[in-house]
C-alpha cells in the first residue's frame, strides 16, 4: 500500500463510501462521530472551513477563457512532457473510467485526457480546462490539497469537501523541475469512486517520474545546443572557462574541473567561481562564457546598513553595481563578515538569526536567495565570504567601516 493511498487494499468501497458520507455529514455538520477523517483531510476541512466555502457544492466556477489557457499552456515547461504524459495513460483510461489531469503551479487545469464518458461527467462537476483546483476555489481536492500539502495526496469519496465530488476519488503528486526544485504543477488521475484500483497510487508516482525525467532529458538537449552554437567560440579562447546556460548549469569546461552548476549570471555582472576567481561572464546565444577577469581578482562590496533599505554596492575588475538587498540578507553577510574564515554552519547560522537550530531549511533557502542577488559571494559547507571577496559594512552608528578580506 502506497504511504499516501486513500483506501486499504481488500476495502469494501461502496460500504466504505457511506461510512465516509455519514462521517462527513458529522463533522460538517458539528455532531459526534466514530468514524473520524485523516489527519490529512481534518487538516484541509479546516483550512476550506476557515475559508467559508460551501459543502453543499455550491462555490462558483469561473473557467479561465480558452486563450488564456493556451497562453500559459505556451508557457509551462509541462508542454514539453505533456504527449509523453497521455501516452502512458491513455491505453488504460477507457477501460479503467480514469481521467489524467494535469494543472499549473496555480492549480490551474491546462490539460485532461480519457474516458469520455467520465469527462463528460467531469464536465458537470466544473473539472475542466481552465478551471482553478485549489482548496480555497473547490474545497478538499487532491490536486489542491497537494498544493497546500507540498506533498502526494489520494482522496475517496466523502473525503472529499464538496458533496458534489463524493462521486469521485483524486490522486495527485506535485512535479518539480529537476533543475531548480521549482513547482512546475500537479498531475492527477480521477474517476467515479468505486472505480478506485490500488494501482492508480503507482500509476501516479510512475507519471510524475516520467515527466521528471523527460525535463531533464530536454534540460540535456538544450546543453547540447549550447555547446554546438558556441563551439567557434570555444575553439577560439584560450584559458580556463566555463560555458553555461541561463541558470547557471555548466554545459562545457576547460581548464577546470567540472562542476554541475554555478551562480546564474546576472547580465554582466561580476561573480565569484571556485577554481576560477573573480569571472565576468559574457552572453552567448542563450548562455554565458564564464572566464576569470584578470589581473583583478578581488570582488570589493560595500554593504550600507545606515537606512532601513539596505543596499550593496559592487566593484569587480572594471565593473561596478548597486543593488537593494533585504534585511535578511544584509543579516546574513554581517554575520558571515563577524565569523571570518571558519564560517558558519546552517545550525549555527539558524541560531544567530532565530535564536534556535530549528530553522536551517529557511536558513539555507534565504543564502540561495542572496546568492541569486550576489552571485557566488558566499561558499557553503560551511557557509563563509569567498576568498575573492573584500567586505565593507557601514554601520547605522556612522562608525567607521570594518573590512573583511
Amino acid at each position: 500500500m502506497s504511504m499516501f493511498s486513500a483506501v486499504r487494499p481488500g476495502t469494501d468501497l461502496p460500504s466504505y463510501a457511506r461510512d465516509l458520507r455519514r462521517m462527513h455529514e458529522a463533522v460538517i455538520g458539528g455532531t459526534a462521530t466514530t468514524l473520524h477523517p485523516r489527519a490529512l483531510v481534518a487538516r484541509s476541512w479546516t483550512r476550506v472551513l476557515d475559508a467559508g466555502l460551501d459543502p453543499d457544492g455550491a462555490n462558483k466556477r469561473d473557467p479561465l477563457p480558452f486563450a488564456d489557457v493556451e497562453r500559459r499552456r505556451r508557457a509551462s515547461p509541462l508542454s514539453g512532457v505533456i504527449a509523453e504524459l497521455r501516452d502512458a495513460i491513455s491505453p488504460v483510461a477507457d477501460a479503467s473510467l480514469l481521467l489524467l489531469v494535469v494543472t499549473d503551479a496555480d492549480g490551474i487545469i491546462l490539460w485532461r485526457y480519457g474516458s469520455a464518458k467520465v469527462r463528460h461527467r467531469a464536465d458537470e462537476l466544473g473539472f475542466e480546462e481552465g478551471s482553478r483546483w485549489t482548496e480555497t476555489a473547490v474545497g478538499t481536492n487532491a490536486i489542491g490539497t497537494a498544493l497546500a500539502e507540498s506533498a502526494p495526496v489520494q482522496l475517496f469519496s466523502a473525503e472529499h469537501f464538496e458533496q458534489t465530488q463524493h462521486p469521485w476519488y483524486c490522486t495527485a503528486a506535485p512535479i518539480h523541475d529537476p533543475r531548480t526544485g521549482d513547482l512546475l504543477g500537479i498531475v492527477d488521475v480521477s474517476g467515479p469512486a468505486l472505480t478506485l484500483h490500488p494501482t492508480i497510487t503507482a500509476l501516479v508516482e510512475t507519471a510524475v517520474r516520467l515527466a521528471e525525467s523527460q525535463l531533464w532529458r530536454h534540460h540535456e538537449r538544450r546543453l547540447e545546443r549550447l555547446r554546438t552554437a558556441a563551439a567557434p567560440r570555444l575553439a577560439s579562447t584560450d584559458g580556463p572557462l566555463l560555458l553555461v546556460d541561463e541558470h547557471g548549469w555548466v554545459a562545457h569546461a576547460s581548464g577546470i574541473a567540472a562542476r554541475d552548476r554555478i551562480a546564474a549570471p546576472r547580465g554582466e555582472r561580476a561573480l565569484t567561481v571556485p577554481g576560477l576567481g573573480l569571472c565576468v561572464p559574457e552572453q552567448i546565444g542563450d548562455g554565458w562564457l564564464v572566464r576569470p577577469a584578470g589581473a583583478d581578482t578581488g570582488l570589493r562590496i560595500t554593504l550600507d546598513t545606515r537606512t532601513s533599505n539596505p543596499t550593496v554596492d559592487v566593484t569587480g575588475g572594471d565593473r561596478s553595481w548597486r543593488s537593494g538587498i533585504t534585511a535578511r540578507h544584509a543579516e546574513i553577510l554581517q554575520l558571515l563578515h563577524r565569523a571570518d574564515a571558519p564560517g558558519l554552519s546552517a545550525v549555527e547560522l539558524s541560531r544567530a538569526m532565530y535564536g534556535d537550530p530549528d530553522h536551517v531549511v529557511t536558513v539555507r533557502a534565504e543564502v540561495s536567495r542572496l546568492r541569486r542577488v550576489l552571485g557566488t559571494v558566499v561558499e557553503t559547507k560551511p557557509y563563509r565570504l569567498a576568498d575573492a571577496v573584500q567586505l565593507t559594512v557601514l554601520g547605522p552608528d556612522g562608525r567607521q567601516p570594518i573590512q573583511s578580506t
